[in-house]
């Protein structure tokens, strides 16, 4: 089986064997995908951590079908019916509808009327109706009255629930009618009488009907989510009458009484059994495929957002903007160390703008300040036109952040273990001023469906969601490498091979045996065994550290061979780091062997051409435009700066300095058909758009990219 497994894999990826044996094998050892695909290239033959990551779920997938069909083969063998037949069908059972179609006729039933009918002794009754032959059934039924069956249509409709069960089990029907709903279904919304007015924001959804399998997973996700908050009815079914037309080919084989019967309880089985059945089925299928779309488009807007680009080690003043409260605004050093904290009030009510002027440019001069960072919430524009109005002693960068989900982070356990002597205000503008710093190391720390990318986060499959979002996390971390003597419990808990508690002990050997100045030392840390050392130590640097290559992804595995090249061509680490000349002699064919194979030698000489560089790009300041402020400065026609701050397979949302981000629908994007925003535009991009609708009342603003530079 666990053959039969690996070549479904590797025919439906179009992949060699050995590919997907090894990254099995590797993962089933233990090793992350970011490890396999960094470090074991000639293992995988080079695959990238989203093939890894298919391979490994497609598996997972199998084994769960392997694992039900094994239940059911117990099941059915104690059970004392499982049969060659029934074993023959499902070991050539491709799904698991097809596993449980089979099992269906044999699965323990709770009390249905077709069970209530058995007990009265009227299966032998069904089984001569369900033969369709000429005799007459109204005085065969009569023989089955007794003390719980009283007249013959008491008897006849206790047959016709048997049939009607029996229709239902029947492996025949239910793929032909499984295969009907995948093409015909329609799914449709209506409105719940008297909560029209409730429903407003589903006004869309009022009276909707569309193929299923044509139906964007946003509108499907909008119905579901509209049906849960009780403001509409959602149902999915192909034309009553298809459906019926195909069963009576299928089950009706006489023209007589017996068949008539058979026809009423056939219909029966439909509206009560088969159709609730595959309705259910169908609209699970979809949801999982909508759920996938969303979370999709949510990690990857995830993975843009931990990828942004850093300021990097620069001492910040960092403002979490307010009206009748004030700003909170925070001092911090290189490290992201609070200094001082205090709060101003530039912004009406009180409109102490000169006092808060003073104020700001004397904490500038009193902690060297490098940078501003202002949160882009309530009063943040107000905010940024009053810091770029003050004249500084010095050239300052003014960064206006995504604050989504500081919030979250300032009332976290996590934000209360590092500032437990500040509220959650200071811990707030802590926040803003490090998402400027390093957004990769501040947003691990919050939950990721807070950061308020996405779509409908809270409508899909939970599970999967945090899966897939942990993943993207660990993914980033680790392509950008973390700083081993800085880096907080929470960056070091997503390295490959870590977690909490390894990070933690990370953390308290640092705290007591000071930094860390090579990679064995990790080695000297609890728990930290072979293969957790293994998985983690080519993702962590050490800066000035006693071996150079610690300052790289050149992998502790590697540094022999490194070693080698720097012998034969008679130079030190360092200079073979340092002079591309000498790296340019190296032949690299001298140095494979079984275990280190071309790809692994020119990932080698890549990191030593630029070790300890950060991935990331440069960070660049954007400005919005001067004078539009509110949603009422906007006009038909304009072209305005904007900046992407959510995807959707929809659209995309652009902040264009207002308090409400406008919509640059997919068909605005280009003058040709796109399927996904993502072929246009990234998160954070910074662009200029036409602004083609303004809908004042219902706050709500239409972009376009259509002959837009």
């Amino acid at each position: 089986m666990k053959q039969k497994g690996i070549e479904k894999i590797t025919q439906h990826f179009s992949l060699k064997q050995w590919q997907v044996e090894n990254t099995i094998e590797l993962s089933s050892e233990g090793a992350t995908i970011p490890f396999i695909s960094r470090y074991r290239k000639e293992k995988t033959g080079g695959l990238d951590e989203v093939q890894i990551a298919d391979i490994l779920t497609m598996n997972e997938k199998l084994l769960e079908f392997e694992k039900r069909k094994e239940f059911i083969l117990n099941a059915l063998s104690e059970a004392d019916v499982l049969t060659d037949e029934i074993k023959g069908k499902l070991d050539a059972a491709e799904s698991l509808n097809e596993l449980e179609d089979i099992y269906l006729p044999f699965k323990p039933k709770r009390k249905t009327k077709a069970v209530i009918a058995r007990e009265k002794g009227l299966e032998p009754l069904a089984v001569l109706i369900m033969r369709q032959s000429n005799a007459d059934i109204f005085r065969e039924a009569q023989k089955f009255l007794n003390d719980q069956v009283e007249n013959v249509e008491d008897a006849l409709q206790g047959a016709r629930d048997i049939i009607a069960e029996w229709i239902n089990e029947n492996q025949k029907v239910r793929s032909s009618v499984r295969r009907l709903f995948e093409k015909e279904a329609m799914i449709s919304s209506k409105v719940i009488k008297g909560k029209e007015a409730e429903a407003e924001k589903y006004t869309d959804y009022f009276d909707r009907s569309e193929l299923i399998r044509k139906c964007p997973s946003h509108r499907l996700l909008a119905m579901k989510r509209g049906e849960s908050e009780g403001f509409l009815r959602v149902s999915v079914s192909p034309d009553a009458n298809d459906a019926l037309d195909l069963l009576e080919r299928i089950v009706i084989s006489g023209n007589n009484e017996s068949a008539e019967q058979v026809f009423e309880a056939m219909k029966d089985s439909y509206k009560r059994l088969i159709h609730p059945s595959m309705e259910n089925e169908i609209m699970a299928v979809y949801k999982e495929k909508a759920d996938e779309s969303a979370i999709m488009i949510f990690a990857e807007n995830l993975r843009q957002l931990l990828l942004a680009p850093p300021l990097g080690s620069k001492r910040i003043l960092a403002i979490d903007p307010g009206y009748r409260t004030g700003c909170k605004v925070v001092c911090l050093n290189e490290h992201g160390e609070l200094l001082h904290n205090e709060t101003i009030y530039p912004h009406p009510p009180q409109n102490e703008t000169g006092l808060s002027v003073k104020k700001i440019s004397s904490l500038v001069e009193s902690y060297n300040i490098e940078a501003i960072s202002i949160g882009n919430g309530t009063a943040g524009r107000e905010t940024e036109n009053f810091i770029k109005r003050i004249k500084f002693d010095r050239k300052l960068q003014v960064f206006v952040v995504n604050e989504a989900g500081a919030s979250v982070y300032s009332a976290s356990k996590i934000a209360r273990d590092e500032f437990p002597q500040y509220d959650v205000t200071v811990r707030g503008s802590v926040s803003i001023g490090r998402r400027l710093m390093d957004p990769l190391a501040e947003l691990v720390k919050i939950e990721p469906k807070s950061i308020g990318v996405g779509q409908y986060q809270h409508d899909v499959d939970q599970g999967k969601l945090q899966k897939s979002l942990d993943t993207v996390v660990e993914s980033c971390v680790n392509k950008v490498g973390v700083d081993l003597n800085t880096a907080s419990k929470h960056l070091l808990t997503y390295v490959s091979g870590m977690g909490p508690q390894l990070a933690q002990n990370v953390v308290d050997f640092r705290k007591e045996n000071g930094l860390f100045n090579n990679r064995q030392v990790l080695l000297k840390v609890p728990r930290m065994g072979a293969k957790a050392f293994e998985q983690c130590a080519g993702f962590l640097r050490i800066r000035d550290g006693k071996n150079p290559l610690d300052n790289t992804a050149v992998h502790p595995e590697s540094y022999p061979v490194v070693k080698k090249m720097a012998a034969d061509m008679k130079c030190s680490i360092e200079d073979l780091i340092k002079d591309e000349e000498i790296r340019k002699k190296i032949d690299l064919k001298n140095y494979v062997t079984a275990e280190t194979g071309l790809p692994t030698l020119n990932d080698i000489m890549d990191e030593l051409s630029k070790p300890g560089r950060d991935p990331r790009t440069i960070i660049k300041v954007f400005d919005f435009a001067p004078g539009i402020h509110k949603i009422d400065d906007l006009k038909h026609g304009m072209v305005v700066p904007g900046i992407v701050t959510n995807l959707t397979n929809f659209g995309a949302f652009v902040d264009v300095g207002v308090k409400q981000d406008g919509l640059i629908h997919i068909s605005n994007m280009a003058n040709k058909f796109i399927s996904n925003p993502a072929e246009i535009v990234s998160l954070n991009q910074q662009l200029m758009v036409k602004v083609i609708e303004v809908d004042v009342a219902r706050k709500r603003i239409q972009l376009s990219l259509k002959d837009m530079e």
